[in-house]
């Protein structure tokens, strides 16, 4: 019912006119509610802080540069710096870029076989561990976008045990899969963060039943046929996965024996609370935004049903639970399972 936008656009969401384009332009279309991002840094280079204030200003909910890091530590530091001044959430994307930047998959054993390069854990662990230092100078609202390795999940858990203002988010296939699933080959399963080791998975897994990991995400970002049919090492990062963010969602409740009520929290309220939403939640006065489901529904995951025109999916023909039936915002029906949506 309701979608975080990321600001990796074209053009970039950098600019308080585009904020304001984009909410009214949603609000005028959108069958659903859509609420944007701006860019951390100018362009999402990293090397110039945009207008927070400004940005908050005209309705943007949170800043990031996507699946980008801000390499330089103090132009960090002074994002960090301004977004406390005006209570802003900063929405990082953790992963040295020099440890990474010849890697394609997750390091390991399975990698060097694979023949190639590999993104270790401890570049997501040290770009976490810098970020919270500069989150003790600074004070601001900090939140880790996709947390994927067992090593910078302990960095946060720590930070949150001293009382920083520190959260953190794991995408859906990082809970299901592992960097196995890459298989022969399958660049429908190179996403960023990599797809890590099974022990890390499983690490993921228990973040969340500890409540150490706040909200699971769809890291929805899909790609075109063209940049994925095509050699691992060329293919681009990225997979759809709204449509498939439910079922892998609910992986725990069926497998892992995380209570359902602890899923659903991690996928309505608690994402709503972080990006301070009067959303995610069935109470008086709340917006009708309602979700009606069927958790144990079995699918076959056929990327030829999605209504996203991207069908690059890492669960293809995977076997999960869980349907959405009806889909409601603001009072009015916008998805009905089987039919198209009124």
């Amino acid at each position: 019912t309701s979608f975080a936008m990321m600001p990796a656009t074209d053009p970039v969401i950098d600019d308080a006119a585009l904020v304001d384009f984009i909410a009214r332009r949603a609000a005028a279309n959108a069958r659903v509610r859509i609420y944007p991002m701006a860019a951390l840094t100018k362009g999402l280079n990293g090397t110039q802080m945009s207008e927070i204030g400004l940005l908050k200003e005209a309705g943007a909910i949170a800043f990031t540069d996507a699946d980008r890091t801000v390499a330089s530590s103090l132009i960090m530091r002074r994002c960090l710096a301004y977004a406390a001044n005006f209570d802003a959430l900063v929405v990082a994307h953790a992963e040295d870029p020099a440890l990474a930047a010849a890697g394609h998959m997750n390091e390991g054993a399975f990698a060097a076989r694979m023949g190639l390069g590999g993104i270790p854990a401890a570049a997501e662990a040290i770009a976490v561990e810098r970020d919270i230092r500069l989150v003790e100078l600074t004070g601001a609202r900090y939140h880790l976008g996709q947390v994927s390795t067992a090593a910078a999940l302990e960095v946060i858990a720590k930070a949150k045990a001293r009382g920083l203002p520190v959260t953190c988010s794991v995408s859906a296939h990082h809970l299901v899969l592992n960097e196995q699933d890459v298989g022969e080959y399958k660049t429908f399963a190179k996403v960023s963060p990599a797809l890590r080791s099974e022990d890390d998975r499983k690490a993921m897994v228990e973040g969340v039943r500890a409540g150490t990991i706040d909200t699971i995400v769809s890291s929805h970002d899909p790609q075109a046929p063209e940049t994925k049919r095509l050699p691992f090492a060329q293919a681009a990062y990225g997979a759809v996965g709204l449509e498939t963010l439910l079922p892998a969602a609910l992986s725990l409740h069926h497998e892992a024996g995380v209570s359902l009520i602890d899923v659903v929290r991690r996928l309505t309220l608690a994402p709503a609370n972080l990006l301070r939403l009067s959303a995610g939640r069935l109470a008086k006065g709340a917006p009708a935004d309602l979700v009606l489901f069927d958790p144990g529904a079995p699918r076959k995951i056929d990327p030829v049903e999605f209504r996203s025109r991207s069908k690059n999916s890492p669960f293809d023909e995977g076997r999960l639970q869980g349907r959405v039936l009806k889909t409601m915002v603001d009072g009015r029906m916008v998805y009905h399972y089987g039919s198209e949506a009124r």
